[in-house]
């Protein structure tokens, strides 16, 4: 399953369009000896030719056939700019087949041979939307999410004005909240089996580590679960507290606040908990 941000989106795919529109006017200059001649593989064709076949395949929405051409362009010619430019076109097509490894892996080339490109913004966005592109469901190992959130964050770090960084920023909200979803569907499994200890350190890392996400309220409320099982009243006292002053309206809150109640208890936050310090700050 995949899950996509809106908002500056759609900008960003303009501009990658323009990028490929910019690569292949460049060469349209330097010469279209080749845009009628058949493919043939594994034959030494000039520069020009092989370019222009795989730029004719692209706008045709052939990515497949464009791939394989701008990989035959770098294997050629592997010296010319055309090489260059070919790393960041077959990265492309790659990933608009869903051949996401490829794509990284020749994004990931491009940056390591051209740190200093104009273009490297793009190469580093495309790591990173391969990888959130194949972001599955939450009953799944989150490798992968965290791979999406890593590269995410290297390009908000490394070109923050970027539109990039825009639509880079609204990706990572929607990968923390999977990754906290995940840490909750253990906390509750373990929950379930009376691990109240497994549970807690689960429901603890959302509230740490994941503060800004949606899952937040629901954490306090199983922290608050938790701690009422294991006789830890305080701390449950707290949990209960920290939820009601952070999400009054909560029906999570609701729920923590007729537990302790139907144990003649009340929310009373304890400053000294972790919990209460993991909010120190927050409004």
């Amino acid at each position: 399953m995949k899950i996509r941000a809106n908002g500056t989106f759609t900008s960003v795919k303009a501009r990658i369009l323009g990028l490929v529109a910019v690569m292949g006017m460049a060469l349209a200059v330097t010469g279209c000896a080749g845009m009628g001649a058949k493919d043939v593989k594994y034959v030494e064709r000039p520069v020009e030719e092989i370019y222009n076949t795989a730029l004719k395949e692209l706008q045709k929405g052939r990515y497949f056939q464009a791939a394989e051409q701008f990989d035959e362009v770098e294997r050629q010619h592997p010296y010319s700019v055309w090489a260059r430019r070919s790393m960041l076109m077959a990265a492309y097509s790659n990933y608009q087949i869903n051949e996401y490894d490829k794509a990284i892996l020749a994004a990931q080339r491009f940056i390591s041979l051209h740190p200093g490109n104009r273009d490297v913004v793009y190469a580093y966005y495309l790591v990173a939307i391969s990888y959130y592109e194949q972001i599955s469901d939450v009953g799944r190992d989150q490798k992968i999410t965290a791979e999406a959130l890593r590269a995410l964050t290297e390009v908000v770090r490394r070109f923050p004005t970027s539109d990039y960084a825009r639509d880079a920023r609204l990706k990572i909200d929607l990968t923390n909240d999977h990754l906290a979803g995940k840490e909750m569907e253990i906390g509750r499994y373990y929950l379930k089996q009376n691990e109240y200890l497994a549970a807690i350190n689960r429901f603890r890392i959302v509230v740490e580590f994941f503060q800004t996400t949606s899952h937040v309220p629901e954490a306090l409320h199983r922290l608050t679960e938790s701690y009422v099982a294991l006789g830890i009243i305080d701390e449950a006292q707290s949990a209960a507290a920290v939820l009601g002053h952070n999400y009054p309206g909560s029906d999570w809150y609701q729920d923590s606040y007729s537990l302790l109640t139907g144990k003649d208890i009340r929310p009373v936050e304890n400053k000294k908990s972790w919990i209460s310090r993991a909010f120190d700050g927050v409004s």
